[in-house]
């Protein structure tokens, strides 16, 4: 099998590099693909060198899979492009995910939905695959009514420019090409990506829209704050979650340490709860700190943390190529 990695030299590609080492898709080449400036550099995987080559022509390949992370632009032209040429794209940018058309997959929650028509699959957000991995199973015994939902976003999540700034802060160096308005060393900044009209990011308005398709519950009332900081390797979240039914604390955990994928780490006496430090390189998303809500019935705190690069973003996606492989909706 040819896959085929855009965006190669990236945060994400590099990680998906790693994740397709230990994968059980029967790999004969990567075709690594990236900018102008990438082409002539080399990328490793499974004791491969690969000499980084263009979109045009990576499309033209015979590629069965093209996992792109590269940005919304070059997904909104290109993805067809390698569907067309029969290869099935799974596409990490949020170009696709909100078409009526296009499955956004979570494979443990709904790749049942797909099958071997789709050509283009998108890979929901990094905040909300975690936050979901999470509901999901509660959601289906005690039906979720409404998410209160704040985020703690590494700046891994904005790229290497972002990580460049916060090591450049906290070296006391002059920031040469600065990611965000504002210092993030020591700081929280409440803007994760650009703002809308409503006064909500596009960060958290994607937490509320793409967690009802994933879900298939669009009646879920959302609302959400996002916030960067200065953390390099790992998502995490306070989720206030009220349900239509009454539960108890032990169904949630018994419940929870049962899903696949999803790792409980909740004793307050020994100090234990998820951490991104703990988390990063990790593929589980780690939950925590699961206590009533006393101000409200049938409501739970839970705190989510998971590597955003890995299950976030690399991990699920090769999750997906996987799943279609297993089930025989791409050939070799």
């Amino acid at each position: 099998m040819k896959v085929a990695v855009v965006g190669a030299t990236g945060m994400v590609g590099t990680e998906m590099l790693k994740v397709l080492e230990d994968s059980i898709l029967p790999i004969e080449e990567i075709v690594a693909v990236g900018s102008s400036r990438s082409i002539g550099k080399t990328v490793v995987c499974r004791g491969m060198e690969y000499s980084v080559t263009d979109l045009e022509t990576a499309s033209k390949s015979g590629c069965a899979i093209a996992l792109f992370s590269a940005g919304g632009t070059i997904s909104k032209e290109w993805a067809p492009q390698f569907a067309a040429m029969g290869t099935t794209v799974i596409d990490n940018s949020s170009a696709w995910r909100m078409e009526t058309d296009v499955p956004l997959i979570v494979p443990e929650i709904n790749a049942s939905v797909l099958n071997s028509s789709h050509r283009i699959i998108a890979n929901p957000n990094c905040s909300t695959i975690q936050m979901v991995m999470v509901l999901n199973p509660l959601h289906r015994k005690f039906g979720l009514r409404r998410l209160v939902i704040s985020t703690y976003q590494s700046v891994s999540g904005t790229g290497q420019k972002a990580v460049q700034q916060m090591f450049e802060e906290s070296q006391g160096i002059q920031v040469s090409d600065p990611a965000y308005p504002f210092q993030i060393y020591r700081n929280c900044l409440p803007h994760c990506d650009v703002f809308q009209d409503n006064g909500y990011t596009k960060e958290e308005m994607k937490l509320v829209h793409e967690t009802r398709k994933i879900l298939n519950a669009p009646g879920i009332g959302i609302t959400a704050t996002a916030v960067r900081v200065p953390v390099d390797g790992g998502h995490s979240e306070s989720v206030n979650a009220e349900f239509e039914s009454s539960f108890t604390i032990e169904e949630i955990r018994q419940l929870l340490r049962t899903t696949p994928g999803v790792v409980v780490q909740d004793d307050p006496s020994s100090n234990t709860y998820p951490m991104p430090l703990m988390a990063k390189g990790h593929n589980e998303v780690f939950v925590g700190r699961i206590r009533i809500d006393e101000s409200q019935a049938n409501t739970l705190n839970l705190w989510i943390v998971a590597d955003n690069l890995r299950k976030g973003a690399a991990t699920n996606a090769v999750q997906i190529a996987e799943y279609l492989f297993r089930e025989g909706m791409i050939t070799v």
